[in-house]
Order: C-alpha cells, then structure tokens, then sequence
C-alpha cells in the first residue's frame, strides 16, 4: 500500500486529511521536529503544530521540546486494534447487507426471490415450527435430516405432514423409523426434484434442485399462489410414486386434510349405501370463524363427475370444483376444499369416523 493509499484509509478512520498526511510522513521520518515534517508534506507551515497535537491527543503521536518542537510515532498497537476493530465493523455491516439483502422481511400476500438455499430452507424449518394443520414437503435425504426435529415437533402436534423423498439413481432414501416420526404418509419420487415446503395453504417454500444452474429461492405467503404449488405437489410429487410409509389403516377413523383425496373413498361407499358419519374441521367462508362439526355425509358433487367415475376417480376429473354434503341434526351443509368459496364450509380436515353399510 502506497502513501496516498494508507492517507486515504486513515482519512476513513477518521483523522483529517492533514492529520492523515502528516502521520505517514512521520512514520517515514521516525523523529522528526515540526519543521521537518511540514516540509515534507503539503501541511502549510502554521497548521502544522495544531496538527501534531491533535495526533497527540488521539493516541498517534507523542512531542517533546528538543531545540524546536519534535514528534515520533507511537508505538502503534493502540493504532493497530482501533483499525482492525473499525475492520470488523466495516465487514459486520457487510455480512449484515448481504443478510437483510437475502432475507427480505416478508408481510402478507407477498412473493419474494431470494439469493441463497440456505435462506430459504431457514424460513422453511421457522414456518414448520409454527404449522397449525397441513405440511406438504418435497425434499431429498439431506434436506430431510435438516428439517426431521421441527418435522417431528409438529406431527406430535398434530399436524398432517405429507412427505415426498426426491433421490436420484444413487442415491438413498431415509432410514423408515426415521421417516415415521416425522411425517404422516411418505411416498418416495426416484427422481431429483425441487426443495418444496407448504405450509397451512398459505406459505410456500421453494428452490430448483442442486442440479441447477442458479441458485436462488422462492418465498410466497398467498393462498392462491401456494395452490398452484400444491398442484405440482400433488401431480408431479405424490399421486404416481410409491407409498413407503403411512399411519393410515383399514380401521376407522381416517383422516383427510384435502377434501379430492376424501371422496376418492367416500363416493364409492356412498354408491354402495354406506352411511358415513364424519367430522369437518374448517372456516365458515363467510365470516372466517373456526368450524367443527359432526353429521353424516350424504353426497359428494365434483365438476368432472358427468365424465362417467373409474375406481379410483382419475385426479383429472376432481381438478375442478368439488364438495361434500354434510348432514347435521337436520341441517344441510355444503362443505368445500382449499380456497372454497361457493361452499359454506372450507374444510381444513375431514375425519371419517364411522362406516356402516346397509
């Protein structure tokens, strides 16, 4: 670093311009009397000595009277630490741009792109933590371990957890254990796909696989955004791989958190005469408040039903608008899935608790 170069650092640590100057030269001087430095640099002659004891007073310098006034340098450690500490401000504030940079503050109804993965696999661990119902994820092994305590966390609190292993041709899925105490039902895609969290069909989490060519990240907090993830969830994640794991068992009560997979096994019972009892769990669309309420299920109607239904129903023909009817001491209720707004009832959670057939 040449002179100009270290008179401008210290001019951003603070010295003046001739404070600066008459430093560096003093440092190349050793010993020198005021004269003698004024004339080596471009302070002017009568500044000189209010320069030299304002040095003095920040620690740069020390003077003493030999014939005229004289000056050396301090021995520079004091210098030293004020410097690098003004260093390790300089790249704290540094590391600090790039952070708030990377992780915008997200407020409602809000798509943010993001630089780093890592940003968004935190945002998706912090979202996990706070689930209420519904977690959709689409994850390789790795991502798995880093997400398995919050994932665990929050099946013990009850929410439903569907869980995609994305592995290439080499690769391994998790241990079965470990996938059981993480997630609700778990299907294994035998090929590398995106990072996909979705949380309470409202958030989603999203990043390219590490495969490709940039890096950068998708954070959404909207409903009707996060439905076309939760399409792509569905079709190219879930409904044609191989189930390794699931809670689910012939005995009743089954539970649903998406009202298409529900009457995929309620319509044929109900074509048989099967009385179905059930709870729904959900919003009354009109006023947004929390419902619970139990009855019988007395019909299904979805948009594709006039196609003529195949055991299963092809997911093709519930991709439109779909419902159930719930049957409550008397009372009719049209019950409605994710961002159901004809129906009176959004349902969050359906739960068939009993079966009986004629």
């Amino acid at each position: 670093m040449d002179d100009d170069e270290l008179t401008t650092v210290l001019e951003d640590a603070g010295l003046s311009p001739y404070q600066a100057e008459a430093y560096v030269t003093l440092l190349g001087l050793g010993t020198a009397s005021a004269t003698d430095i004024a004339e080596s640099c471009d302070v002017p002659d009568p500044r000189i000595y209010d320069v030299l004891r304002d040095l003095e007073s920040k620690g740069y310098i020390e003077t003493f009277q030999q014939d005229s006034l004289t000056a050396r340098a301090r021995n520079p450690d004091d210098v030293l630490d004020d410097l690098r500490s003004r260093s390790d401000k300089y790249l704290n504030a540094a590391e600090s741009i790039e952070d708030r940079w990377n992780q915008p503050e997200i407020s409602d109804h809000e798509v943010s792109i993001v630089k780093r993965f890592d940003t968004v696999l935190n945002r998706a661990r912090e979202l996990i933590e706070t689930a209420e119902h519904q977690i959709q994820l689409g994850v390789n092994t790795d991502q798995f371990y880093e997400l398995a305590p919050e994932l665990h966390d929050a099946l013990e609190r009850g929410v439903n957890i569907k869980l995609c292993i994305c592995t290439g041709p080499d690769e391994e899925i998790p241990d079965v254990a470990d996938i059981e105490r993480a997630c609700t039902e778990a299907r294994h895609r035998k090929i590398p796909s995106p990072f996909l969290v979705l949380i309470d069909r409202t958030w989603t989490c999203f990043a390219p696989h590490r495969h490709s060519v940039s890096e950068y990240g998708v954070l959404v907090n909207d409903r009707t955004h996060t439905y076309v993830f939760h399409w792509f969830f569905i079709t190219c994640l879930w409904e044609i791989w191989d189930t390794v794991y699931t809670e689910r068992t012939p005995e009743t009560p089954t539970s649903y958190v998406d009202l298409r997979h529900a009457i995929r096994d309620i319509e044929p019972l109900l074509d048989e005469g099967a009385t179905i009892s059930a709870t729904v769990r959900g919003y009354d669309t009109d006023t947004n408040e929390r419902v619970n309420l139990s009855g019988t299920i007395v019909g299904v109607d979805y948009t594709g039903s006039t196609m003529g239904r195949k055991d299963p129903i092809p997911l093709a023909q519930l991709a439109g608008r779909i419902s159930a009817t719930l049957e409550v001491d008397g009372d009719r209720y049209e019950v409605g899935g994710w961002g159901a707004v004809i129906e009176e009832i959004e349902a969050t959670q359906i739960i068939v608790t009993d079966v009986r057939h004629q």
